[in-house]
């Protein structure tokens, strides 16, 4: 299934797994060697929880590794016309006379705390190829909300 990533998600991804490789391997590699010393190991309490730790990290590298070949990487749109993947976007809510700004991303790439929407969100959803000056509804938890598109940045 493809997953669609802003350039800065590719990066960060690309980070994690290097530090995965690297450090967390290497600090598996110590704990499974210290448990090693200390004798019997079917009945070592610290080598089954090194290699249950070990079998975690290796399913984290390889989901992260999935990730980034399944990954369409969207480009920063140039085109300011519709709300696409990586588009900021300045909304208004109807009744609040406070624009604020959202920027449509990946799911994995979603932060609400920086702005940072997943294209999968009930929002998200009804942002995309939308066009500055419309209006959207959202129906959320909360009921429907209605916002409109101020400009797209």
């Amino acid at each position: 299934m493809e997953e669609y990533i802003t350039k800065a998600g590719i990066k960060k991804i690309k980070k994690e797994l290097e530090e995965l490789k690297a450090t967390g391997r290497a600090e598996i590699a110590r704990r499974l060697h210290e448990a090693t010393l200390e004798g019997e190991l079917p009945e070592n309490a610290d080598y089954l929880e090194a290699k249950e730790a070990q079998i975690a990290l290796e399913q984290k590298i390889e989901r992260l590794e999935a990730r980034l070949r399944s990954a369409v990487v969207v480009q920063e749109s140039k085109d300011q016309e519709t709300v696409s993947v990586g588009t900021t976007v300045e909304l208004a809510r109807y009744r609040s006379k406070k624009p604020y700004k959202v920027r449509l991303v990946g799911v994995e790439e979603a932060d609400i705390d920086s702005g940072d929407i997943s294209i999968d969100s009930p929002l998200g959803r009804v942002l995309f190829g939308r066009k500055a000056g419309e209006s959207v509804d959202v129906e959320t938890p909360k009921g429907k909300k209605k916002y409109k598109i101020v400009s797209i940045i």
